[in-house]
């Protein structure tokens, strides 16, 4: 567990403390120098960068909004990069170039400024699309052709003279779609109140490309109202709105029509439907949705000019601040290196001295100093459990290949004959001895990283059945109960394998290489069997908790006492020291269970009480 540090002591308080203290001489030495000569200018630079990438973004959804593509778009972005000074690209939402400024291969900003998409357009960059986020500069199907727009600009002028011969004065702009409107000097559409005689209502008619652009968007708001429900889509129609240079459209409610008043949660959907198939009609006419990067560019970039006496303070002050650092600079690292200057040394010195250092602070460099003792005991401790596995791994090997050398020395000079008793005994050596390499292999592989898997989906009632059907002559000749049992996932109880019947159609599935699950079920029952006396039994069950294969091997042998409990896992070790190799195994079982559980990413534990037996969990992930 760490250690806390009192505040006061911690290494990153001391600093900053210092880098304050230093901040604030610094600081106040220069700001009043600073802030009249830059804070005007500053203001200006951004002001001008902020209304200069707004007009970059402006542009370029104009030209998503009145093209179909991007292919011709190279001209403007160098257009408006030679204008600003700024580099300017654009990219597909998948980062794929669609122009760039720069000519050579430069990377592109970490992150995009702005997504350029007409059809879901930032409100504060384009007017007129407070509400429904759609550029009014995409018309798409509601263009004008030529002969229509000069139709409707003549209707214009004839209204402009009426509106003027009873005294209001007005003058004749145009939609995006080319579409002619009146426009007083207060900017009211048609000039506010429309005098009677102008009101014929020839103007704002729809002509024919705008009836058949209406007639496919009410097709789409149709679709949309129908999945509303009911009659709900035959009170609601999409019609031109000549009130709003911004929106071509809007839907209207049909009461007049049809005598029924629309609830408002009516008309928000309509209203939704109609913003909605709007999008869908004009995505054919604009250009997919692209990335904007915005970057520095080649311009120059501004400058401040300051006075011969502004710049005398300037470089007084700057000195004094100099010198001040480098004093307190000095006086704190020095303070600082003192106990590296110790931990160096003493890592320094050869492994086998095992140096500790003096614990002279309560701060990071004491706590590094403290982990640095604790590294040199681990290191020692390593040391030794090195030495007492190599001592024995030479007794493990040393006492099988002694037995097969004297037995074949007697065997050669004649002492005995080598009869099938006598072979068979060099074949058990041999095995035992075989049995440890092959271990030690799986140990080293394991610790190397290259311990191979080929995993597969495997049932957990098949896998105990394989392990229990080859163990079963071991613990019946060692007069043990060997059963297994696996669990119902849906809590509708489990069953007893030992009469050798199939699982549920539940029974839990794992992603393992079944060999060397095999192998590490195996080395615990065997390990079980070897602990389990005569009439004890051995249950060998699994069942599947939350997203887990759960597998136990629990005993009724002689257990595992308390103490030993944390060592039960380590390299040849066995709670009973006087067992001998060939009848308490080499003591790597358990080690390459824990190996074997770890490269499928699952843990192994255990829990025993003394003379009550032992039970042996292993936890691996679900194959679902």
């Amino acid at each position: 567990m760490a250690r806390a540090i009192p505040l006061r002591k911690r290494l990153l308080v001391r600093l900053l403390i210092t880098s304050v203290l230093i901040a604030i001489c610094s600081v106040a030495a220069t700001a009043w120098l600073a802030v009249e000569t830059t804070t005007r200018a500053i203001q200006e630079e951004q002001g001008q960068v902020l209304t200069e990438d707004m007009d970059i973004l402006r542009q370029l959804s104009g030209y998503a909004a009145t093209h179909r593509d991007w292919s011709g778009v190279g001209k403007t972005v160098r257009a408006l990069s030679d204008r600003t000074g700024r580099r300017i690209a654009l990219t597909a939402p998948d980062r794929t170039p669609i122009a760039d400024s720069e000519t050579r291969d430069t990377a592109l900003p970490p992150r995009a400024a702005a997504a350029v998409d007409p059809l879901h357009t930032d409100t504060f960059t384009e007017p007129g699309a407070q509400r429904t986020g759609i550029d009014p500069r995409a018309v798409g199907p509601f263009r004008l052709p030529r002969a229509e727009r000069e139709h409707v600009r003549l209707l214009a002028e004839k209204r402009r003279a009426c509106f003027s011969s009873n005294g209001v004065e007005t003058g004749i702009t145009q939609m995006p779609s080319g579409r002619s409107f009146l426009i007083d000097e207060d900017g009211t559409v048609d000039g506010g109140q429309v005098p009677t005689p102008c009101a014929d209502g020839v103007l704002n008619t729809p002509t024919a490309t705008e009836e058949k652009a209406l007639a496919e968007l009410n097709t789409y708001a149709g679709d949309c109202l129908e999945r509303a429900g009911g009659k709900f889509p035959s009170l609601f129609a999409a019609t031109v709105d000549f009130t709003d240079r911004s929106m071509p459209t809007r839907y209207l409610g049909r009461k007049a029509e049809t005598g029924i008043d629309t609830t408002r949660d009516q008309d928000k959907k309509a209203q939704e439907c109609v913003d909605r198939a709007r999008r869908q009609q004009l995505e054919p006419y604009v250009a997919p949705a692209a990335e904007l990067f915005l970057g520095r560019g080649d311009g120059a970039v501004p400058h401040f000019d300051m006075s011969a006496a502004n710049k005398a303070k300037v470089t007084g002050v700057a000195g004094l601040v100099l010198a001040l650092t480098v004093a307190v600079t000095v006086l704190v690292a020095t303070r600082l290196v003192r106990p590296l200057r110790a931990l160096t040394h003493a890592a320094q010195q050869p492994p086998e001295q095992h140096v500790r250092v003096p614990v002279t602070t309560q701060d990071e460099t004491g706590i590094l100093a403290v982990a640095f003792n604790d590294l040199t005991e681990r290191r020692e401790r390593m040391e030794a459990q090195r030495k007492a596995m190599v001592a024995d791994i030479a007794h493990e090997l040393r006492t099988p290949l002694t037995n097969i050398r004297g037995w074949l020395e007697v065997t050669r000079d004649g002492v005995v004959d080598p009869d099938p008793e006598l072979l068979a005994s060099l074949h058990d050596e041999a095995i035992v001895l075989q049995r440890v390499i092959d271990d030690l292999q799986d140990l080293a592989a394991a610790d190397a990283g290259t311990l191979r898997l080929h995993r597969e989906p495997v049932r957990a009632d098949e896998l105990l059945e394989q392990v229990v059907a080859a163990h079963r002559v071991a613990a019946e000749a060692a007069g043990v109960r060997l059963h297994t049992a696996v669990h119902d996932p849906n809590g509708s109880g489990g069953f007893d394998g030992s009469d050798g019947s199939d699982g549920s159609d539940g029974t839990p599935w794992l992603d393992a290489d079944p060999v060397r699950m095999r192998q590490a079920l195996g080395n615990l029952v065997s390990n079980a069997i070897r602990h389990t006396p005569a009439d004890g039994t051995i249950t060998v069950s699994s069942r599947r908790h939350d997203d887990e294969v759960v597998f136990e091997v629990a005993d009724t042998g002689s257990g595992i006492a308390p103490e030993d409990l944390p060592s039960v896992f380590e390299r040849f070790w066995r709670a009973e020291k006087s067992r001998s190799r060939r009848t308490g195994g080499s003591g790597l079982g358990l080690s390459i269970v824990r190996q074997l559980v770890t490269a499928h990413g699952g843990t192994v534990t255990v829990s025993s009480e003394l003379g009550a037996g032992s039970v042996f969990t292993l936890r691996l992930p679900d194959a679902r």
